[in-house]
């Protein structure tokens, strides 16, 4: 149970809530379980973590595994990166993305039918998907002049149900691929995908195509040698994860007419209320010492997103990439083996209090929760469901009804409140929650801004695939059906990496059948 007794919860509320009034966004912590002495105990430490951040922004190598900077804060204030080449790379580019869609509304850009693009088809994985998706779930509306679809995935099941609902808008889809490199494959097989459903209709799909990459990527060699429609940079000093107020957020932003000023300003009005050294006024510094509290500094309990806003759906699933694949880490920066992490999940209130609150009120206490909270409802009027009592109502009674239902025994929470949703308290919210992250990985001694388990199993998805080559090879040559144990000695494999490519494999082409024996072991392919 909590030490905090109900007694002193207002007396608590007054010393631990913090408001930056400007804003409208406050941060409590007061229903989190830490000693009086915490903060004098955690000084040292959170005040190291505000002095690497200031070298990080100031262009210090903050990424030593791979040598490079971390700019994703410049973003937002282009007068704050180090060298006046990168100050002018990105106020130039948003300068050429606000009038690229400026132009596709007016329709001085047309597709390569001659059509006024009414859809928009964005192609990306990971942190090129995740944060266009966030932003266009949380601020799309019917109002705006283009709707929003995404390939976030090598399924191809999955990118014929988005073509299904694209339709006939084919034609006047823009298409939006993104990576960094050119040569992630989730990415490239998306953009395959999508060349082969305009060929199939018989479109040119060159000017419909627009490329966010490296300059010199694989993807860039594609666009210029097809003559795509516009190519626009992603920088070595951001990380995919932390890309959305780069091109990469800000071109599919922008084409579907949705405020990328208001986006960047909230992000930079938080960067700046979070850069003071006075802990207790830092809201991102108060989340990251409070993860840390909860957690005893590795990550021993999850962390659960809770928002009562439709609109941030996603941030949960946002915030997971961005907090795991940030701070999951089995390194320290003094190559210790210290395995860290936070584990996040979440969904939306109050459809959560009719799904896992119960466990989190009653189950095993293994988790914190944030609440983020909207105080406006609606831009609507609102609608009375009972005399004086509107939905909005409820959403802010079932919000609080569920923190003090969870304090009551002893589940810890903190509250994030906005004072109303568009785009610049949503900028405000990310920015938030990246300084976070950036400050924990300091105070635990971690480099978050690198992902080398993320390459390990690039790389072994590369292996399955060349031993999938050798095994159809292997197949084709033969006249006899044979048992995977079998085709894996001839190809000098796994025996259970190839018994499930061959099972793989007779699913999806007609001309491989398998024989079913009484295991594994007896099963026979052939072609």
């Amino acid at each position: 149970m909590s030490t905090i007794s109900q007694s002193s919860l207002w007396s608590r509320f007054q010393q631990y809530f913090l408001s930056y009034d400007d804003l409208g966004l406050s941060v409590d912590i007061s229903r989190m379980d830490f000693p009086e002495d915490y903060f004098a105990g955690m000084a040292f430490v959170a005040d190291r973590a505000c002095k690497q951040m200031k070298a990080l922004e100031a262009g210090e190598i903050a990424n030593p595994d791979e040598n490079r900077m971390v700019g994703h804060y410049w973003l937002r204030k282009a007068s704050l990166a180090p060298t006046q080449e990168i100050r002018d790379a990105i106020t130039s580019t948003e300068k050429a993305v606000l009038s690229f869609a400026a132009d596709v509304h007016s329709g001085k850009i047309l597709s390569a039918s001659g059509k006024k693009f009414t859809d928009l088809l964005v192609v990306g994985i990971g942190g090129s998907a995740l944060g266009p998706q966030l932003v266009a779930d949380a601020l799309w509306s019917p109002e705006n002049p283009v709707r929003p679809h995404f390939f976030d995935n090598t399924d191809p099941d999955g990118m014929d149900k988005v073509l299904g609902q694209i339709g006939n808008s084919l034609a006047a889809t823009l298409v939006v691929v993104i990576s960094k490199s050119g040569g992630t494959k989730e990415s490239r097989n998306g953009m395959l995908a999508a060349q082969a459903a305009f060929k199939k209709a018989g479109i040119p799909f060159e000017k419909n195509f627009v490329a966010v990459t490296g300059e010199g990527s694989e993807l860039d060699k594609v666009a210029i040698a097809e003559g795509w429609l516009r190519r626009f940079p992603m920088w070595d000093w951001v990380g995919g994860r932390t890309s959305v107020m780069s091109a990469v957020g800000l071109v599919p932003m922008a084409v579907q007419g949705l405020d990328v000023t208001e986006f960047l300003d909230g992000a930079a009005a938080m960067d700046a209320k979070t850069r003071t050294d006075d802990i207790r006024k830092n809201a991102a510094m108060l989340l990251a010492l409070m993860w840390y509290h909860a957690g005893g500094g590795r990550g021993l309990k999850d962390m659960v997103i809770l928002p009562y806003k439709d609109r941030l759906l996603l941030f949960s699933r946002y915030l997971q990439q961005l907090v795991m694949e940030s701070l999951g880490k089995e390194l320290d920066l003094d190559g210790h083996v210290v395995n860290q992490g936070i584990a996040v999940y979440g969904n939306k209130g109050s459809t959560d209090q009719h799904a896992y609150v119960q466990q989190l009120r009653d189950g095993v206490n293994n988790f914190f929760v944030t609440f983020i909270e909207v105080r406006k409802a609606c831009s609507s009027a609102p609608l009375e469901v009972e005399p004086g009592v509107t939905p909005g109502d409820f959403l802010q009674g079932f919000l609080r009804g569920t923190r003090s239902a969870l304090h009551e025994n002893g589940r810890e929470s903190i509250t994030v409140s906005i004072p109303e949703f568009n785009a610049f308290q949503l900028g405000a919210l990310i920015a938030l929650y990246e300084r976070a992250v950036g400050f924990y990985g300091s105070l635990v001694n971690i480099n978050a801004y690198h992902q080398p388990g993320v390459e390990a199993g690039k790389k072994a998805a590369a292996e399955i695939i060349a031993t999938q080559l050798k095994v159809v090879a292997h197949l084709e040559k033969s006249e006899k059906p044979q048992t995977a144990e079998q085709i894996a000695l001839a190809v000098e494999s796994d025996p259970e990496e190839v018994f499930h490519i061959l099972r793989h494999l007779a699913a999806n082409r007609p001309d491989i059948h398998v024989d079913n024996g009484r295991s594994p072991a007896l099963d026979t392919f052939v072609v």
